[in-house]
């Protein structure tokens, strides 16, 4: 009896996790280790002499200080107040230091790579704090024309795809039209898109359109057309309409695969829209690159590059949120 209850007890230590140790313990095992890799890369960065004349050493140095401050100040938080966790992907912040304080040491530091090919973080901040406003205009322009193209791109994509999914006679006459048009690049459609629209901005929405709206129409009509029979057979002996059987069966059953179409369309957008800002475009983030490369300014580029790669990840966060909340209803059919 007692060793069945010892047993017990240990396994209601294992469940309870970080939340049944000592405060020391759970400090070290939570957020100890991201303290320590920002802390000791800003210290690596300040005392450590740089190869010649990098850039804002000490603005990099203390960034990196403010990072480590700011884990420590919510891990002692989370001492206090119990919160569920003290710093989110705490592992991939030890590992963003590390990246961090490695490329610091094989640019600034050693000089191991030619500059300004490979540019040090130094330079970038540099970038962000001298020409941040550019940038900021390049991003807002660059999110105005990718949001216009992908949404008209989305809607009409789903459209197309619920009618060729619904009926026979539209998928008859527009799925040839659909293969024909659908497997050619966006790009190759640049030099017609710029003669036929009025302005290169118009021209830009219709190619982010056209490399969003097939992904969306082939996925969105694969969806509808492999929804079960029984559903239908249901609903239609309740005495449900046309319209019911699409607005209320087909498309809510077809919704997981319209959202795998709407995430292949979020990545072929981006690369037609750097290819459409290239090529007329007064400012954006694909103009401000080819800018950057005419002038060989590198740091420049890779800091455009960054906004660019952060503006994907929110772009694809936001639609990740938004499939959560629609499809919550089933959460017992998907695997999440």
């Amino acid at each position: 009896m007692r060793a069945l209850t010892q047993r017990i007890a240990a396994a209601q230590d294992r469940a309870a996790g970080p939340a049944g140790r000592l405060p020391w313990q759970r400090l070290w095992r939570s957020d100890a280790w991201v303290v320590t890799s920002w802390v000791a890369m800003a210290a690596l960065t300040a005392f450590w002499s740089d190869a010649g004349e990098v850039g804002a050493t000490g603005l990099l140095a203390a960034c990196m200080a403010i990072v480590g401050a700011a884990a420590l100040g919510v891990t002692i938080a989370n001492l206090f107040f119990n919160l569920p966790t003290a710093v989110l992907g705490g592992s991939r912040l030890v590992a963003l230091a590390l990246v961090l304080g490695l490329w610091e040491l094989v640019t600034a530091k050693l000089d191991l790579l030619p500059r300004p090919f490979f540019a040090t973080p130094q330079s970038l901040i540099e970038v962000y704090v001298d020409d941040w406003q550019r940038l900021g205009e390049c991003t807002l322009r660059s999110l105005m024309l990718l949001v216009t193209g992908y949404v008209v791109g989305a809607a009409l994509g789903f459209i197309s795809g619920v009618a060729i999914g619904w009926s026979r006679a539209i998928g008859y006459w527009v799925h040839p039209v659909l293969r024909f048009i659908g497997p050619l690049p966006a790009t190759a459609w640049l030099p017609l898109a710029f003669f036929a629209f009025p302005s290169s901005w118009s021209a830009g929405v219709f190619l982010i359109a056209l490399a969003t709206g097939f992904p969306v129409t082939v996925l969105t009509w694969s969806g509808v057309a492999s929804v079960t029979p029984a559903y239908y057979d249901v609903a239609r002996t309740l005495g449900a309409s046309p319209a019911f059987l699409i607005l209320k069966v087909a498309i809510p059953a077809a919704m997981p695969s319209v959202f795998v179409g709407l995430f292949m369309g979020l990545g072929g957008s981006f690369a037609v829209l750097v290819v459409a800002e290239m090529m007329g475009v007064k400012a954006g983030l694909g103009w401000y690159l080819n800018w950057a490369q005419g002038w060989a300014a590198y740091p420049n580029m890779y800091a455009a590059l960054i906004l660019m790669a952060l503006m994907c990840s929110g772009l694809i966060t936001l639609l990740f949120f938004l499939r959560d909340r629609l499809l919550s209803w089933q959460r017992g059919l998907l695997r999440w």
